[in-house]
């Protein structure tokens, strides 16, 4: 019989703000994250605007000055919201078997900004002035291995890169740790920075990203008819899950639920999705079965939403091949229209929201939604937040690669 996991911590790095309670009360209130860059010279771009965070690592209690030094943008991000999710759930791990507990910290990129400054050394100054700090910076597991460090952690310890889908999957994967009896505790999520040189100047000549420059702050328009891509972001999502009754054992405070977790693969293009959605469609069934609830139970979808074209009408489809006539009465958003595409982090930002919307009782909203594109014909919560009882929820993550997951948290 599986075992029930329960949230029971939270902590964001995102361009609506470091804080938790920072970050749910913009949300909510329907501010946007998306500005100008101003992390390197964008006047060769055309893009240049993004959801930058902005960020003095030296004023974070995350590490000594010489440690920073030895850690890249995006661990730096995933160290910051991995002590907030841990300070937040009350966990004390020097009283914790450390090997019931488990890190799961998935990237869709990891280090590129170290990437990018040690090419340039090499080319530059030559192979003497390359780091060697070098590798362990810009691997993909340094978020999960410098958390687990900073705990005293040693049960799982991974990382998963799944590009849009990492965060989600390495939720899953700490819940499947827990639902078998690998671990009690677990500190999952995910953390991107890749609002680089590079980042930028790639998505941008794919034509991934929104060329909204006159109005960046309207520029991540999901399920609109305007919608013309994504905005490129950086930030970090990490939670808390435990067992249940470890959690109720020491008095836990218990957001929600997570009950579900499932994933798939389109087997088609590598950046586009599955024109009818069937892959997304098949994540969101496995999720639910994995939760024993039938469809009709789900009553909130923070939808993947990235503003693209292609992507936002699949989703829709493979909503409506899902849950029917019962799309209809859903509720849904996307945290996307205010914060832009945090990649790998999306999913766990995300999970935070799905867990304060149970929690709390507020739906968050998808703003810029101006003009519904007839395609995508659901309720996408327009641009305001809208108090309602949420019982049942689900966050779907879908990413290049044709990477599926859908994740069903519930109140408890």
């Amino acid at each position: 019989m599986k075992r029930r996991a329960v949230v029971t911590g939270l902590g964001v790095v995102t361009s609506l703000g470091r804080n938790v309670e920072v970050f749910w009360d913009r949300v909510v209130r329907g501010d946007s994250g998306v500005g100008p860059i101003s992390l390197f010279d964008v006047s060769g771009y055309r893009v240049q605007f993004g959801g930058q965070v902005h960020w003095e690592p030296e004023n974070e209690d995350i590490a000594t000055l010489k440690e920073l030094k030895r850690l890249d943008r995006f661990t730096q991000f995933a160290l910051a919201s991995a002590k907030d999710a841990v300070s937040d759930s009350g966990l004390d791990f020097s009283a914790e078997d450390p090997y019931r507990c488990g890190v799961v910290i998935g990237s869709g990129i990891g280090g590129l900004w170290e990437f990018e400054v040690q090419e340039e050394r090499l080319l530059h100054k030559g192979v003497d002035k390359v780091s060697p700090f070098t590798i362990p910076k810009l691997m993909v597991n340094s978020a999960s291995g410098h958390v687990s460090s900073l705990y005293g952690i040693r049960g799982p310890n991974f990382a998963v890169a799944t590009a849009c889908a990492s965060a989600a999957n390495s939720i899953g994967s700490a819940l499947r740790a827990i639902q078998y009896g690998d671990a009690d505790v677990m500190v999952t999520g995910g953390s991107e920075a890749a609002l680089t040189p590079i980042g930028l100047a790639g998505f941008q000549n794919m034509r991934a990203l929104s060329f909204r420059g006159d109005a960046p702050q309207q520029a991540s328009r999901p399920f609109d008819a305007g919608r013309d891509g994504f905005v490129l972001a950086e930030g970090a999502g990490v939670v808390v899950i435990e067992e249940l009754e470890h959690a109720k054992k020491r008095g836990a405070r218990i957001y929600a639920e997570l009950k579900g977790y499932g994933a798939s693969g389109d087997a088609g293009h590598i950046t586009q999705p599955d024109d009818e959605g069937r892959g997304a469609g098949r994540a969101m069934e496995m999720a639910l079965a994995d939760a024993g609830m039938n469809p009709d139970s789900m009553q909130y979808i923070n939808a993947h939403g990235t503003s693209t074209p292609l992507g936002d009408k699949a989703e829709t489809r493979a909503m409506k091949r899902v849950f029917g006539d019962h799309a209809k009465r859903l509720a849904i958003s996307s945290t996307k229209s205010q914060l832009g595409h945090t990649l790998g982090a999306s999913g766990g930002i995300e999970l935070v929201v799905c867990s304060l919307t149970v929690s709390r009782g507020v739906i968050t909203p998808t703003i810029n939604l101006d003009t519904p594109d007839p395609d995508c014909d659901l309720d996408y919560t327009p641009k305001t937040a809208r108090q309602a009882q949420v019982d049942v929820a689900m966050s779907n993550s879908f990413g290049f690669g044709g990477h599926n997951a859908s994740l069903v948290i519930a109140r408890i």
